[in-house]
């Protein structure tokens, strides 16, 4: 089978290969699956450059989602049947860019049929970890103001979307006059651009003076102080990830002064925690999908040999919405 594999640690676009391999045997509690879509994310980026939390034993395959149908039960699988179309994580060192991967079989959920095999493969770790951040973390109410910074990529696309289906009013923050039409045709209520605008200064002003309620922020640096400055009174700010790079580094008497709340994400721990929310969270977004009111953004499909300089894209912040690789493409 063909497989995108990592070698040595770099760049993306330097460390990507496209090889012919055996396909992965499935241990106990795995499933083999035939990829149908994986969803391009950055922890593929962090896990190229090695600087992610996992770190698979080289060589090794990214990838840490997909649509897909399952090929084959690991010793001991039950519940699930060859053939079954799934979205999931996978089980690293056996990810998605391929023809073939192993996916932990307690945690795969059928894929939603209201959406192709590329917007499933995109639904779940950015919707997931909207989800999460909105309701769980921030107890999101209707009427309420959402920050959403990245408004236009992959998990800032899902946070817009998911923040409109809860009744919020949402201020989307990019880059660039591009990015921003994508965010408005996503819903979002004002839009602005940070290479032009001030952000403290657009939000106060479109809240009459409040503040966002909610900001949700995976982005780091400078967006996490721009955020600070116009939080409302009781706002929470939800820490997602740090795609500039920079780890903020908070001062906790300001949260004291202004009376608002620092809440981390990591979507992954409920994984391992309390997989039966990760449950209760796919049957939402399952419904919300055939309502039409979230829909996955899909703005390109990679082949095989496109997807190493994809992956740098995504990385260097060139990208909107959800790049998909599709082994077909």
């Amino acid at each position: 089978m063909r497989a995108v594999r990592v070698h040595q640690t770099g760049e993306p676009r330097d460390v990507l290969r496209v090889e012919e391999v055996d396909p992965p045997a499935p241990g106990p509690g795995q499933v083999r699956v035939r990829v149908r879509a994986a969803a391009v994310n950055f922890p593929d980026a962090l896990l190229c450059r090695g600087m992610y939390q996992a770190k698979p034993p080289l060589p090794f395959t990214p990838g840490v989602e997909a649509c897909a149908e399952i090929a084959e039960l690991g010793p001991g699988v039950t519940g699930l049947a060859v053939g079954d179309r799934v979205v999931g994580g996978t089980d690293l060192p056996s990810g998605a860019f391929a023809d073939h991967a192993l996916m932990p079989a307690d945690a795969v959920f059928p894929a939603p049929g209201a959406l192709t095999d590329d917007e499933a493969a995109s639904l779940f770790i950015a919707y997931q970890t909207g989800w999460f951040a909105l309701h769980r973390r921030a107890a999101l109410r209707p009427g309420e103001t959402v920050l959403v910074h990245a408004a236009a990529g992959g998990v800032g696309s899902a946070a817009v979307q998911l923040a409109k289906a809860a009744g919020a009013r949402v201020v989307g923050v990019v880059g660039g006059p591009a990015k921003a039409r994508v965010a408005t045709d996503l819903g979002a209520d004002l839009v602005v651009d940070r290479h032009t605008t001030d952000i403290a200064d657009a939000v106060k002003k479109f809240t009459d003076g409040r503040g966002a309620d909610v900001v949700f922020d995976p982005v780091g640096g400078d967006s996490f102080a721009r955020s600070t400055k116009c939080i409302a009174f009781e706002g929470r700010i939800v820490v997602i990830g740090f795609a500039s790079g920079t780890i903020p580094t908070p001062g906790l008497n300001h949260a004291l002064i202004k009376n608002y709340s620092l809440l981390g994400l990591h979507w992954g721990l409920y994984r391992k925690r309390a997989p039966h929310l990760v449950a209760q969270a796919h049957d939402a977004l399952t419904a919300l999908a055939a309502e039409g009111r979230v829909k996955p953004l899909v703005s390109e499909r990679l082949g095989a040999d496109a997807l190493a300089d994809g992956v740098q894209r995504l990385a260097d912040g060139a990208t909107v919405g959800r790049l998909v690789y599709a082994p077909d493409a």
